[in-house]
């Protein structure tokens, strides 16, 4: 019987009580009754509109229809035809603008919880015993990829497949980018972003760690001098950016960058960690998107009192809605129509407060969006002890300055077709190296664009 309930099954979570003074994950999962009751939600569209919200193009009717039946391996075989990394897609993807957004069940109530789904199957997958993943056919070719987060992980995924012989080239000590770095343990635990990428090792993928390539190996000496027919540029946009403000420099101000990297890579949370960070009694957070939102819910748990700052109001906060539902929950507080314009120290160097100009909204231009104007003679003193600048990032340049050949914008993004084709002849980009920060998905399927691409580039000039 299909369920024609309104409302997605809820998905169990830790108290927010509890959950603000620890990094474990925060969300639970389905158990498989729910799940098997969520996917009966399904009507099974014959034209699949949720699979046209998804950037990697997964059969969603086919896995939930599977789902429905208790049939969870053969679900998990129709998501992996399309995604490298399904249990870190379930977990943090944009499904509410992206697959679920599309979903006909949610014109009279909510969606079907694809994403929930995904992280139920794929969980599954991972926690029980497999057979060897059989490594395919060498085609006797060699493509190289650089980074290892997401756009990286997906092209390498699907190259692999394909049987080349692909190494990715990581500048950390830990593969994953932005998904070991950059996203806090109590959304995406780090054991599954490793467990997904033995799944590649498996699957014949070499990483080499602590190569800086620009610096330790350049793109020229991989295809001129050790055989990389084709290179795969996902670097990610890695570099922060700052407001350029009176006191920018003092102690206790960081990128969001630094920050989530030394508490997600260098476990800096941890009270023997050799790289301790602190937040503080009071911190700020400058900035409104997902990455604020993980910032600003470390410092939480780090036992600092915390208050977000964006210019805007709420209504045009960037961060997913589920995101900011938790960190209200967990008891971040929020400055709206508030702009920073200068950072005040004590008499030893350290953050003291944060000064404010309040801002109002202009009305909407041709475009419809509307502008954020300050208020002249209103101004605010918040206090804090660390401030986290959040307001956006852009790709490194050692990439392009490195690379003969290789043209960029002007804001520092590689320029590439829709197919991951650089300037240069064989060699591609994806990801935020190419879009500036977007989503891991959306990365994702820029990765497998390349990887098609880089196929049929190999095998016509090896013709």
């Amino acid at each position: 019987m299909p369920n024609m309930s309104l409302e997605k099954n809820k998905m169990a979570e830790q108290a927010p009580e509890v959950r603000n003074k620890n990094f474990d994950e925060v969300a639970l999962g389905y158990t498989e009754e729910q799940a098997i009751d969520e996917a009966k939600r399904c009507l099974n569209c014959k034209n699949k509109p949720c699979v046209t919200g998804c950037p990697v193009q997964i059969d969603i009717p086919a896995f939930i229809a599977e789902v429905a039946e208790g049939r969870f391996e053969e679900a998990y075989k129709i998501i992996a035809k399309s995604s490298s990394l399904p249990a870190v897609c379930g977990r943090v993807c944009p499904q509410e603008h992206q697959c679920e957004s599309k979903c006909v069940r949610g014109i009279k109530g909510e969606p079907v919880a694809i994403g929930r789904l995904e992280r139920y199957v794929a969980d599954r997958h991972n926690a029980e015993a497999h057979t060897e993943v059989e490594k395919p056919v060498s085609n006797g070719h060699k493509a190289a990829i650089i980074g290892s987060g997401p756009s990286s992980l997906a092209c390498a995924g699907d190259l692999a497949k394909m049987g080349y012989d692909v190494t990715i080239f990581e500048a950390l000590h830990l593969a994953g980018g932005v998904l070991s770095y950059g996203i806090p343990e109590f959304r995406l635990p780090k054991s599954i972003v490793q467990q997904e990428i033995e799944g590649l090792k498996a699957l014949g993928v070499k990483i080499e760690t602590n190569t800086v390539v620009g610096r330790t190996v350049s793109i020229d000496e991989l295809m001129e001098e050790e055989g990389f027919e084709s290179v795969f540029i996902g670097t990610g946009a890695g570099l922060p950016r700052f407001m350029n403000i009176k006191g920018e420099n003092l102690n206790g101000v960081y990128s969001a960058n630094e920050f989530l990297t030394r508490i997600n890579l260098m476990k800096a949370y941890k009270s023997d960690s050799a790289t301790p960070i602190n937040a503080g009694a009071k911190a700020v957070v400058v900035g409104g998107g997902n990455v604020a939102m993980d910032a600003a819910r470390c410092a939480k748990r780090l036992g600092a009192d915390v208050t977000i700052i964006y210019r805007r109001t709420e209504k045009e906060l960037p961060a997913r809605a589920e995101e900011l539902e938790h960190a209200k929950e967990e008891g971040i507080k929020f400055a709206f129509l508030t702009n920073p314009v200068e950072i005040t120290s004590t008499e030893n160097g350290w953050v003291k407060s944060v000064i404010c100009e309040k801002m109002r909204l202009t009305e909407p231009d041709e475009r419809g969006r509307a502008r954020t104007v300050p208020i002249k003679g209103e101004f605010t003193e918040i206090e804090a002890d660390c401030v986290i600048m959040s307001i956006g990032t852009s790709p490194n340049p050692l990439i392009r300055s490195t690379t003969k050949g290789l043209d960029t914008q002007k804001w520092g993004g590689i320029i590439a077709d829709e197919d991951g084709l650089t300037s240069r002849e064989g060699v591609y980009a994806g990801g935020d190296a190419v879009t500036g920060a977007a989503t891991v998905i959306l990365a994702m399927g820029a990765g497998k664009k390349a990887a098609a691409a880089m196929d049929e580039y190999m095998r016509n000039k090896n013709k």
